[in-house]
């Protein structure tokens, strides 16, 4: 008589943790300048920012009084076409209005 053994399979099963990280968040920082009218920054802030008039008006005023004001907080590839396309608007209509950014702490 032949004795068979049973096939013994056997089955590792492997937890993968896919671990994503966010992004690094940049601050968009707008200055006070002698020249820029209050009314263009409300512009730039409603149409490149999309804050709402009030928001605007509000920011508007903390850059004017403090010389600073946080316009957003965005991943870097925004954060670097927000100021490159205030820059823009800017120059187009004879501003020196200047934006930077910076990290997140």
């Amino acid at each position: 008589m032949s004795t068979q053994q049973p096939e013994i399979i056997e089955v590792v099963k492997e937890r993968s943790e896919v671990r994503t990280q966010e992004p690094p968040m940049y601050r968009v920082i707008l200055h006070n300048d002698d020249y820029t009218t209050r009314d263009f920054v409300v512009e730039v802030l409603v149409y490149v920012f999309h804050k709402s008039p009030e928001a605007a008006v509000t920011l508007m005023w903390q850059v004017h009084r403090q010389g600073t004001g946080l316009a957003g907080i965005y991943p870097r590839d925004v954060a670097e076409t927000k100021v490159s396309t205030v820059t823009s608007l800017a120059r187009e209509h004879g501003f020196p209005l200047r934006t930077t950014m910076e990290p997140e702490p």
